[in-house]
Order: C-alpha cells, then sequence, then structure tokens
C-alpha cells in the first residue's frame, strides 16, 4: 500500500546484523566490522520481516555492519546517512562494560562523558537532524542502524533524553516500529 502525498508514516528500525564484537559485547562504533555468517542468515530473514512495506526512503549508517545488513534485507541501495553511525565510544571502543567499569566505575554511554568520543548532547544533535529527515518524507521510512544509537533513536523520537534507551534492550536484525498516533510520536513496537 503506497503512501505517496500522505505526510509522515512510521519509522521502521533495524539494528545490523550479529558481529564477533556485538556478540561478545564489546562496545564497536568506529571498528568496521562485518557480519557473521549468523548475522548474515538474520539479515536475510528481515526480507520477509520487511516485505510488503513500501519505504519512500531507506537509509543506513556508513558502517560495513549496517550496509550489508541493509543490501541483504533488500535494500542495496539504501542512502549513507552519516548520522546514523554508531555512538563514538573514543577510548572505550573494543572494551566490554566490566572492561570499563574497572577503569571508570559508573560510567554510561548515556551520561558521558566518554574520553574521546561524543557526548549525549553530540549524538542527540545527529539524532534530531534524522528525525527531521524522517518527517519530511513522504510515507514510511526505513533506517538501518546500531544497538545504542537506535534506542537513543527512539528515546528522542518521542522527546524524551537519550538516557531512556537504557531502558529499551534491542537484539541484533531487530525491527522496531516507531510511529505517531493523534499527533504524538510514539514507540509502537520494540525489539521484534
Amino acid at each position: 500500500m503506497s503512501r505517496a502525498g500522505s505526510g509522515p508514516g512510521r519509522l521502521y528500525v533495524v539494528r545490523h546484523g550479529a558481529t564477533e564484537w556485538s556478540r561478545s559485547g564489546r562496545h564497536t562504533s568506529r571498528t568496521d566490522l562485518a557480519l557473521l555468517p549468523d548475522g548474515e542468515a538474520e539479515a536475510l530473514e528481515l526480507k520477509e520481516r520487511l516485505g510488503g512495506t513500501d519505504f519512500a526512503l531507506v537509509l543506513t549508517s556508513p558502517r560495513t555492519r549496517a550496509r550489508s545488513t541493509a543490501a541483504l534485507a533488500g535494500y542495496p541501495d539504501a542512502v549513507v546517512d552519516e548520522d546514523l553511525r554508531e555512538w563514538d565510544y573514543g577510548s572505550y571502543e573494543g572494551m566490554t562494560r566490566s572492561q570499563i567499569a574497572d577503569l571508570d566505575p559508573g560510567w554510561e554511554v548515556w551520561t558521558g562523558p566518554t574520553p574521546e568520543g561524543e557526548s549525549p548532547a553530540e549524538v542527540e544533535e545527529r539524532l534530531d537532524r534524522v528525525i527531521a529527515r524522517v518527517l519530511g518524507a513522504e510515507g514510511h521510512v526505513l533506517v538501518f542502524s546500531h544497538g545504542h544509537l537506535s534506542r537513543a533513536l527512539a528515546a528522542r523520537w518521542i522527546g524524551q533524553p537519550l538516557r531512556l534507551g537504557a531502558s529499551l534492550q534491542l537484539g541484533t536484525a531487530a525491527v522496531s516500529i516507531l510511529g505517531q498516533d493523534r499527533g504524538t510520536r510514539v514507540i509502537e513496537r520494540w525489539n521484534l
């Protein structure tokens, strides 16, 4: 069913398929990892899950894991949007949560600061640009992104601080749907 000319539709948010670091719990932002074979299989399954929905715009993070997920899901021509890249973990790149806690007890990406990385305010600014682009589209929009960034995007979509994302679990190759209800932006479905 086409939505052309009907204004903004739903925002479908897809986290990339599994990588070696997503499986081991290592923070991955700038490191450009390929999908694992089971991550590729997860991405292929997205074809059926997303099939039947017309998208006015398909965007992807520039990272290989997101672009590969998009291509395997049937969207090889997804437009690269730098604002969809994962939160920059700076000095904590490649480290697990417990390794970071040994260095910086109490640190959370949601509140920062992240040494040599991005602040929550910088991420919020990027996501607000993504949301403006989505709201300017005529129909449904599909984005391929990352774990922390997708959770932060959902928080910004409903006008909440990024910290809300800490409460939104998100698996690899998960599909989430953000929409609107009587003019209020809402989370319709999460972590499918």
